[in-house]
């Protein structure tokens, strides 16, 4: 007989650490914490606080007072679950459930929980394993009950235990190993449809920007393909690629990528660089911002320093969106337009009423007329070095070879001319 699971009743905790460099505003970062919890369906966030600290303590973050006034209030509420907006080191999670008598979770933790709820593609799915290993390797430490190992998280982010670590951390590396492997193969699919693609005269165009900015509902707007979109923090997590064409422009690729998050785990960033290498490849990159939410301005920030730690040059063709349009009252849109008015590479819409869409359209075709065009090409058999830099850049269609030399036919961008021409 099939039982319903019962919800992880959970509290999500801000510590607002005063002397922390990269301290944020507490208010809409526990928003964003508790928006986080409540995106697993198996945790039933009862509330959240700001607790406010001088410094954080090195084996027990919070202060003994304040630890124990949290436990009642823990304990009256049954919680089960704390988890706390931030990081967290393994002694003091360790030591914190020991005092508390329950499971916790620090941001990573959670991230990674969700993008394993998420993960639908067998290279998502590989890459969140590889992320939650190499974060449970950094947390082999002895625990401090020989329950340890049952202690777990939701899902499988929790304790290693507390014996064996060395042997644990073996097991871990063997497991990585394994599935880097299989990941590798799994990549070298995709680089052959991106081979594939490049050899197809279609200009790639990728949707970047913070969780819940509303990517995937521009996408299916521009798409009419049925992408996952509600209002929840990482709704979609695999990469879409979808075949659009553009009115009085050309033919387009058109990819959502997965959101980016302030203080996104380093263990994710490089598990899924072979996703976002989508945006690497692109043609043009549409940043796509929730103009409504009032830390917009720093969620700009913390997906254009993601970008620069992907590779992403300032150089690359870039458009900023600024959606959501329609959570603004009529004088706050009359402002942004007049805003955007005044800068060639902005646009204001909303992409759930299709408000502006027809603009940024035009943008993008303007943008990308002649990214990609043909042309035949006859090189010397003397011309060896630039036959060879043809190729390597996947740009040749045909070749026919004559008495003094090859007839070739290339579809390129106007930079990959420029750069044959200086060989």
């Amino acid at each position: 007989m099939d039982h319903e699971r019962v919800a992880t009743r959970a509290w999500v905790l801000h510590p607002d650490i005063r002397t922390d460099p990269d301290r944020r505003a507490s208010a809409p970062a526990l928003e964003e914490a508790i928006a986080l919890a409540a995106a697993l369906p198996d945790l039933d966030v009862e509330g959240g606080q700001i607790v406010p600290l001088p410094k954080a303590h090195a084996g027990m973050l919070f202060g003994k007072g304040k630890i124990e006034e949290l436990k009642a209030q823990f304990h009256a509420a049954e919680i089960e679950l704390v988890l706390i907006d931030g990081p967290v080191t393994p002694v003091q999670q360790r030591n914190l459930e020991k005092a508390w008598g329950l499971k916790l979770l620090d941001r990573t933790g959670l991230i990674l929980e969700i993008f394993s709820d998420r993960a639908r593609t067998r290279e998502g799915v590989l890459q969140v394993e590889m992320a939650a290993l190499s974060y449970q390797r950094t947390r082999l430490v002895r625990a401090w009950t020989h329950l340890e190992r049952q202690r777990g998280g939701l899902g499988f982010v929790g304790g290693p235990g507390e014996t064996q670590i060395e042997a644990d951390r073996r097991a871990i590396d063997d497991q990585l190993v394994r599935l880097r492997r299989q990941l590798e193969k799994v990549v070298k699919t995709r680089e052959l449809h991106r081979k594939a693609r490049a050899k197809v005269p279609f200009p790639i165009v990728a949707l970047v920007g913070y969780t819940n900015a509303g990517k995937s509902t521009l996408f299916n707007r521009l798409t009419g393909a049925e992408v996952m979109a509600e209002d929840m923090l990482f709704a979609t997590l695999d990469p879409t690629m979808r075949r659009v064409v553009l009115p009085d422009g050309p033919e387009i690729i058109l990819s959502d990528t997965v959101g980016f998050i302030s203080d996104l785990p380093t263990e994710l960033v490089a598990s899924f660089r072979a996703t976002l290498e989508e945006v690497l490849a692109a043609d043009l990159i549409v940043h796509v911002r929730d103009i409504s939410h009032a830390q917009t301005e720093e969620q700009a920030r913390d997906v254009e320093t993601i970008l620069s730690s992907l590779g992403v040059d300032q150089e690359r063709a870039q458009i900023e969106v600024w959606n959501k349009l329609d959570l603004l009252d009529v004088e706050a849109q009359d402002a942004l337009r007049a805003r955007a008015a005044r800068d060639d590479g902005l646009f204001c819409l909303s992409a759930l009423t299709g408000d502006g869409i027809d603009a940024l359209l035009a943008a993008i075709s303007e943008n990308l007329q002649g990214t990609r065009f043909a042309e035949d090409l006859h090189l010397s058999f003397s011309q060896g070095r630039q036959r060879a830099w043809l190729f390597q850049q996947d740009v040749v269609q045909t070749e026919t070879q004559t008495d003094d030399g090859f007839d070739i036919s290339v579809i390129w961008t106007a930079r990959q001319q420029t750069q044959f021409k200086a060989l």
